[in-house]
């Protein structure tokens, strides 16, 4: 019987949208953005017959959870990309010309055999191999691996390759990550709201877990899966100890059962203080024999919950939370007594070294350093400091944090954020795979030349096998996930870079853009020096020359740096910049608060050069006149009014080049982007406007020619104020 040709299609449509996990039908007849960058769209010719044949069918050597949800993950893209499903099988005999073959060499006699050809011993315990080779005289592509998540890995690996159009004929692919926990932060609040979350709700809807377990939750761990990415932090570093109690552990149960396929261990943020928050002892004294006795049993408790339950987080010390130093004790003392709990299970804690104290006179950046140091050796082996990427708080640009690299004989591991609390929010186009790459690539001399943070937190400098990189989640309940489409290509890139530290964040936009857009070259190439422009943009338009936290304060939503009426003094945006009739800048050399000290000999001398060629620091360290000359042959002056305006330009540009996509992207993820880049230039504007008017009221200079002065005089930008914000749960006062 003829078909006619409507109906076949509806019925191959019908077909795909049945194999993609977690989704509805009705969900995909539009670009919402629900996908990600995993959008299994058919592929054109003559690829689609290059990939075809090579496609045919999946021989799973194996029947795990994870081999299972890898298997399902290539029935779904082959499906989608190449239009049918190939043929799956558990048995070694159906290997044909054209199959995938899964494997690991606890599951084949075959790869077992093969596994010092194929360099298994390299893998590691989740890395993979992706072979084109000859199986029983059939020509097939192989994913092996030590460990059944190196095979789904690997699934995912091979799918991409597809989906960027790239050969699979002669692959020969081996890799591994660098970091052994690579972990998603959620700053998810029990009552579902997000601190510094601007995309929805938390995805967590712990009032109906553990009865109902939406399927949502299985799409993230995919996601996750994707990337890399093997644990995530449920709930906000600010935590509740509600968390600990039966009732919620049975809950966290639930998602572990959801992230378990998909080779992700959930994690837990506890407040230092938890037994005594709960009223089960008296104190939180980590000397304490009930209170040491009480967080063994709470371990116990979990782990016969969750047998692969991650460990702990904890943010002590720090912006009123509870902390070892409550009880005249150090940070290494109060991690090593919960570290303890969690050791005989195989468990991590990841020890935030976010230390600001309630009172501390010191330079705030300083105050890291001088708490830490001293205790290079005392952390038990399970704990891992993690230290954010500079020594303030996720600012558009700061340097490296001088804990990197200064503690060899303690684990460090990496905390970056992907929400963007200080550049914008959801709304911003702001690619921060190149803000970690920059990170990464930092030298911090502590060994000499090349002792790059990468270097310091894969274990390579010093030694180290417990490594790690943390990413606050920008993930909520928005449709796109991460409340703009762009916003996805963070949390993408942040995977990739928490696999290889060294990956190039050039080449991780462009695989996005491909996997998420399309793979039209005269599409990609713009889009991806959009990309590549959006982070030195935002640096321009908010905090040029290394001026840092001149946000409005609390929500951190548009500028403020005239703020000075706070009550403690680095509350307040004047305290970052010191500006006044005389220069700019915090002297942080010898004659200020010698935050340079910190840094290795090498490294503080080349901050300490006022005259670099780049000024990427110039006042993040030096407080300088504002008619000094730089290397651009300008005033300190004129080169921040120039880069002001500068960044407003490169936003002006991103606008233009966006609109000329317009025919080369569907109509649902176009105009929500141009919308939000029209809404990023009218912001931009008002922070180059509002800052100029107030630097130019302490420095009293003119505008050099070709400055625009400010729309409004600064009175107006002082006067607006915004009570309702997202990613705060009580309205800003």
């Amino acid at each position: 019987m003829n078909v006619p040709w409507y109906i076949a299609a509806a019925l191959w449509v019908a077909l795909v949208l049945g194999f993609v996990p977690g989704a509805r039908a009705a969900e995909l007849t539009r670009e919402d953005g629900y996908q990600l960058w995993l959008r299994y769209t058919p592929v054109e010719q003559p690829w689609r017959d290059r990939y075809a044949s090579r496609a045919a069918g999946v021989v799973a050597l194996g029947a795990s959870p994870m081999v299972r949800a890898a298997v399902t993950e290539l029935e779904t893209g082959i499906a989608g990309l190449l239009g049918a499903a190939p043929r799956a099988s558990t048995a070694a005999t159906a290997v044909a010309d054209g199959s995938i073959v899964l494997g690991t060499p606890a599951s084949s006699a075959q790869i077992a055999a093969r596994a010092g050809a194929l360099k298994l011993a390299a893998a590691g315990p989740e890395g993979f191999v992706l072979q084109s080779t000859q199986w029983d005289g059939h020509g097939v592509t192989l994913i092996a691996a030590n460990s059944d998540v190196g095979l789904l890995y690997g699934a995912f690996r091979y799918l991409a390759l597809m989906q960027r159009r790239e050969p699979i004929t002669a692959l020969d692919v081996h890799e591994a990550p660098h970091l052994k926990v690579r972990v998603l932060d959620h700053w998810d609040n029990p009552d579902r709201s997000v601190e510094r979350g601007y995309a929805g709700q938390s995805i967590w809807d712990f009032w109906r877990l553990p009865g109902y377990v939406d399927p949502r939750y299985r799409d993230y761990a995919r996601a996750d899966a994707s990337v890399g990415i093997n644990g995530v932090v449920l709930n906000n570093v600010s935590a509740s100890a509600v968390y600990l109690t039966p009732r919620w552990i049975a809950k966290l149960a639930a998602l572990a059962a959801v992230m378990r396929p998909y080779g992700i261990r959930v994690y837990l943020s506890v407040p230092f203080n938890s037994p005594l928050d709960l009223g089960e002892t008296k104190s939180g004294d980590p000397r304490d024999a009930a209170v040491i006795a009480w967080w063994h049993a709470k371990a116990d408790e979990i782990y016969r919950a969750i047998p692969d339950f991650g460990g702990f987080l904890v943010k002590a010390d720090s912006e009123g939370q509870p902390g070892p130093r409550d009880y005249h004790l150090t940070q290494a003392q109060g991690a090593n007594m919960i570290a303890g709990a969690l050791a005989p299970h195989g468990g991590v804690l990841m020890w935030r070294a976010f230390i600001y104290a309630t009172q501390d006179s010191q330079d705030r950046v300083r105050q890291a350093f001088r708490e830490f140091t001293p205790l290079d050796g005392q952390f038990a082996a399970n704990v891992l400091v993690q230290i954010k990427n500079g020594p303030l708080d996720f600012q558009p640009r700061e340097p490296a944090h001088p804990l990197f690299g200064a503690m060899p004989r303690t684990n460090e591991m990496l905390e970056v954020q992907l929400t963007k609390e200080y550049l914008g929010f959801s709304t911003h186009l702001v690619y921060l795979g190149a803000l970690y790459a920059e990170v990464l690539r930092w030298d911090t001399f502590a060994h000499g030349a090349g002792s790059t943070v990468a270097r310091v937190i894969d274990g390579s400098l010093d030694g180290h096998t417990l490594t790690g990189m943390a990413g606050v989640s920008n993930v909520g309940t928005d449709r796109d996930w991460t409340g703009s489409i762009f916003g996805q290509a963070d949390w993408y890139a942040f995977g990739r870079l928490a696999w290889d530290p060294q990956s190039d964040p050039k080449q991780i936009a462009a695989d996005w853009v491909s996997m998420t857009f399309s793979n039209d070259p005269a599409f990609v190439a713009p889009v991806v020096d959009m990309m590549l422009r959006s982070r030195e943009a935002v640096v321009d338009y908010m905090t040029p020359l290394g001026l840092a936290h001149i946000m409005a304060t609390g929500h951190h939503y548009g500028p403020g740096p005239w703020v000075s009426n706070l009550k403690r003094p680095e509350w307040n945006p004047v305290y970052y910049h010191h500006a006044d009739r005389d220069g700019i800048g915090f002297d942080r050399t010898a004659t200020g608060s010698n935050a340079l000290a910190d840094y290795a000999p090498e490294a503080a001398r080349r901050l300490a050069d006022a005259t670099a060629d780049d000024q990427k620091y110039l006042l993040w360290f030096h407080h300088v006149r504002w008619t000094d000359r730089l290397a651009s042959g300008r005033t300190v002056w004129d080169e921040l009014t120039y880069r002001y305006s500068r960044g407003v330009s490169t936003v002006r540009g991103m606008v233009r080049t966006w609109e000329s996509l317009k025919s080369r992207v569907d109509p649902e993820r176009f105009e929500e982007t141009a919308a939000f880049l029209r809404q990023q230039q009218e912001e931009a504007q008002w922070w180059r406007d509002a800052c100029i008017a107030y630097f130019q009221g302490q420095s009293g200079l003119p505008l050099a020619p070709g400055i625009a002065a400010p729309q409004r005089p600064l009175a107006w930008y002082e006067e607006q104020a915004y009570r309702y914000v997202p990613g705060r749960s009580q309205p800003f006062k």
